[in-house]
């Protein structure tokens, strides 16, 4: 799927099959257009109130935590960053894998709000690069509300003495809520070719943060393979592993549900 990799904006010349192949992947696919049209009012005023509790919140943590660092937490904290990137990229690839492979568009609440972008993402992939801020950041927001919040919690109703001691592991979970937070940027980042400030490119090109190439290999049909979106650090070890067809071959046997059918059901829509 090279085509769907090109970088938004670009309108090169093509012959009648490359034609062919826009209808059917990309911003003019049938499927894509539907999904799009989709997109709530209601869902963008969710999104937004999440964005901006989430960044506050991350703000006023932020604070607090720097309020209460010494020199000697730095083996551990270094420690929690790495734990906390590691879990995210899991994390990253769990929820992609769900609601890449299970569930459908028309299922209540989740449906459209929740698994509607990861249909609309195979279908046109440039389509998270034409999102805004709000748009690619506000699930990722709301997922990491509670945990931000019982953060907030801890540092205005525990002593200095308990927080000292619980310093470590705070800076673990925030770690993990960073990287969760922005997961879905990093995503974007991910298939924006062109106009990406030099230090993300670095990021990229250092694997610290998911690299473009390395998630090119989940954009080849069926997009049954590499789910971790975060750093990406994880899915050559949990491909070797075979784990994700082996949790698909539990649940087909338990359910009797095929993988990925919804998303097959989409892709195949020519009008």
């Amino acid at each position: 799927m090279a085509g769907a990799e090109d970088g938004p904006g670009q309108q090169p010349e093509v012959d009648e099959d490359e034609a062919a192949y826009c209808r059917r992947w990309g911003a003019q696919h049938a499927g894509a257009r539907e999904l799009a049209a989709l997109y709530s009012p209601g869902k963008r005023f969710q999104e937004w109130c999440c964005v901006v509790l989430c960044f506050s919140l991350i703000a006023h943590n932020t604070v607090h935590l720097l309020l209460l660092a010494h020199w000697e937490h730095t083996p551990l904290v270094m420690l929690g960053v790495v734990a906390g990137a590691l879990i995210a990229d899991f994390l990253s690839g769990l929820v992609h894998w769900g609601a890449d492979t299970w569930g459908s568009v028309e299922l209540p609440i989740v449906g459209k709000a929740f698994i509607r972008p990861f249909r609309e993402h195979h279908i046109d992939p440039t389509a998270i690069t034409r999102h805004d801020f709000i748009e690619t950041n506000g699930d990722n927001c709301l997922v990491t509300l509670l945990p931000l919040l019982n953060m907030a919690y801890k540092f205005h109703t525990q002593s200095p003495e308990v927080l000292e001691q619980l310093y470590p592991w705070e800076c673990f979970v925030f770690c993990l809520i960073i990287f969760g937070t922005f997961t879905n940027q990093i995503h974007k980042w991910s298939h924006t070719y062109f106009g990406l400030p030099r230090w993300v490119v670095l990021l990229q090109d250092w694997h610290v943060i998911l690299p473009r190439k390395h998630h090119r290999i989940h954009h080849v049909s069926p997009h049954e393979t590499y789910f971790c979106i975060t750093t990406g650090w994880l899915n050559y070890p949990l491909e070797k592993m075979g784990f994700w067809r082996r949790l698909e071959d539990i649940i087909q046997g338990l359910t009797g549900e095929k993988p990925r059918a919804d998303d097959m059901k989409w892709a195949q829509k020519i009008k």
